[in-house]
Order: C-alpha cells, then structure tokens, then sequence
C-alpha cells in the first residue's frame, strides 16, 4: 500500500497527531462540562461590607474546590434587583441570590410575614431564625412557588438605623423628610412618623442624597459607612429598633438539579458551613468596629448614637402596630396566621437568648481584623 517506509512513518506520525487532537478536545470538552458557572445577584454593596466579602469568600473557595468553575457577583442590583432576580432563577436565567426578605415582597407579599422592627431584638434570637417555622414556611414556598431553595439566612446589622444630615431621635424629627427605606414594610413606619418614604436600591442611594433627592435613608451600619459623608448623623433605638429585615441565600432548583452531586455537596457544605457562618460573626464584629470608631455619646454630634431606652420607646409607641398592620393588609387573608406567628417566636427566641449569651457575641472580633483589612485594600 505504501511506497516505502518514509511514507509508511509519516502516515504513522499523522495518525499519531491526529489521535492526541481527538484526546485533547475530549479532555478538554469534559472538562468544559465539569465546569460550575454560578452568577450571583445582590442588592447589598460589595467589599468591604460583611455581605459582600462573604460573597467573595464564598467564590474563592468554589473556584478552588471546583477546579474550571467560574463564581461571577454582580452587587449593587448592577445585574437584577431582588424581585427579578427570583424571577431570573425561576426562569432558569440566574444561578444564585444574596436576597433581602423585604426587598423581595414586591414578587411575593409572603416574605412580608418575618419583617418588623423592634421583635428579634437580640444576637441570640436573631441568629435563630432558621430553626422558626415562619423561616421553613417561607423555604417551602419559595421552592413550591418560584422554584427556588433557600439555603440559609445571613443578618444585616443588628443595628440597622436611620442617616441624614442632622439628628433623627424623635418622631418629630423624621416629619417631612424623604427618606430612603428598603421595603414597603418599612414605609409604615416612616409614615407613622411624618416622613415621606421611598423605596430605593442601595446602588442609587448615594447620588440621591447628593442631589437632595432624599434627606434621608434607613440602613445598616455598613451601608451607613459607605455615604456617611452625605448622612453624617446615624441614630440607633437598640438592637432591630428601627428596621427588622434579613438575608436569604437561595439557588436556582433548575441549575441546582443539573450539577453532579459531589459538586452539590461541595458547593453547599462551602455555603452552609463556611461562608454563612463567617458572615455573621462578620456582621457581628463590624458593627463593633464600627460604633468603637464612630460612635458618640452626644446626640447633637455626628457619628454614630445608640438612643436611651426612652427615647427608642417614643419611637416604638408612635409606631404602635403600624408596621403588623400594614403587614396583614398587603398579605394574603392565609398570611395573617404566619404574621402573627413570627411574633410568637420572636419573642420566645428574645427570652431564650438574652444579650450576651449566644456564641456569637463571644466572636474575637480582634481575629477578623486581617479579613476585613485584606478585602478593604482590594477594593480600593
């Protein structure tokens, strides 16, 4: 068939090329297959803010266990607002959320029910939450309804309050003043206090108060610190006095279902076990770090003011049950229950866990510090 034995030898090399091509683009399409893209949507800020360096946390240690795996985080509501993320993942055009419960009622009024100032008013009963039947009643209907698996909670600052350019400690203060909040929930309140709410992304936040758009803005102590030169005065009436809102971390069942299972395992033991629970001593301590390095005592000074119990009780009795009530009117009848429940165990999970006895105010705070450092430096 051959000629001689040249043509015989470089027939034989060809076919040699020719088979390692064949292996290579096999190994390199298994390899593409084995890959784990996840994109992850978020309302919230990104580094240094506890939430978003937990989420950069949680895409290096994906990238690493998950070798081709690609984790890509768009903050700031720079990919979906909340309400349309879920929608995004129900479609199976989004992978995971970093959510806020408010944030989401827009979609569905159901996530209304575990709102609330003033009800999980300490470390140890926020940090329960999962364990409420109100929390697995919300997992079971995002999975029924949106096909959608919440798989934890994380906390916004315990201290959530209220910035602007002078002090807001009484009802008084907050009449007439446009201010952000970040739910429709939250609009109750300022309402019961004169104010006049809006509802904004946090990513608009900051040239809204530029341009005087808002005087105004409730949010956490780590969404404080990113325009507390436009909101120097930040007043706190206790521990949730003022806002009572949470986030859940939740993935697409449509994406979930098609990953191996060892990649789910991975992915999920990464999330559960690691990043969540780093993210809360995380918010933990940063609210610390925080009121150690801008807290006053006085109250006509800027910086950071935690009330007295009475001045957080005349906020709470203008309040009243503004909030519960607009909370019931703009949930279904069958929410009701669940409203009503979710105070229930809020208060049983505040006399279960008195300040100062859950493990994570025992955080050595003094240990995040070289975290906090690291991630504050790469996103400058």
């Amino acid at each position: 068939m051959f000629a001689d034995r040249k043509t015989l030898s470089r027939f034989t090399k060809r076919l040699g090329v020719l088979a390692g091509a064949t292996t290579l683009a096999a190994s390199l399409s298994t390899a593409a297959l084995a890959e784990v893209t996840i994109r992850i949507a978020s309302d919230t800020v990104g580094a240094p803010h506890p939430a978003g360096i937990a989420m950069e946390i949680f895409k290096e240690k994906v990238e690493k266990a998950i070798p081709g795996s690609k984790v890509r985080i768009y903050v700031s509501s720079s990919l979906y607002k909340n309400p349309e993320a879920v929608e995004a993942m129900t479609e199976g055009n989004l992978e995971m959320t970093w959510g806020q419960f408010g944030k989401t009622a827009i979609l569905d009024p159901w996530t209304n029910v575990v709102l609330g100032p003033m009800l999980l008013t300490t470390p140890g009963a926020i940090n329960s939450l999962d364990g409420f039947k109100t929390f697995k009643m919300l997992q079971k209907r995002f999975n029924d309804v949106h096909d959608v698996t919440i798989f934890g909670t994380a906390h916004l600052s315990f201290y959530m309050g209220a910035g602007s350019g002078s002090r807001l400690l009484k009802p008084d203060d907050f009449k007439g003043k446009k201010m952000r909040s970040m739910g429709p929930a939250e609009n109750a309140m300022l309402r019961a206090f004169g104010s006049n709410p809006t509802t904004m992304a946090f990513g608009d936040v900051p040239p809204a108060l530029e341009t005087k758009v808002i005087d105004g803005l409730l949010t956490s102590l780590g969404g404080w610190n990113k325009v507390k030169e436009q909101a120097p005065f930040y007043s706190i009436a206790g521990i949730n006095g003022i806002v009572g809102d949470y986030y859940y971390i939740a993935g697409a069942n449509k994406w979930w279902k098609k990953l191996k299972p060892a990649h789910q395992a991975t992915i999920k033991k990464i999330l559960v076990e690691d990043v969540l629970p780093w993210a809360k001593r995380a918010n933990f301590c940063n609210d610390k770090r925080l009121i150690d390095k801008y807290g006053t005592k006085d109250p006509s000074k800027p910086g950071i003011y935690i009330m007295t119990p009475a001045e957080a009780k005349a906020l709470a009795d203008k309040l009243g049950d503004a909030t519960t009530n607009w909370i019931k009117k703009n949930t279904p009848g069958d929410a009701d229950e669940w409203v009503d429940t979710f105070a229930t165990e809020a208060k049983a999970a505040v006399a279960k866990n008195p300040i100062g006895s859950n493990w994570l105010e025992k955080t050595d705070c003094k240990a995040m510090e070289p975290t906090f450092a690291k991630y504050t430096k790469k996103k400058k």
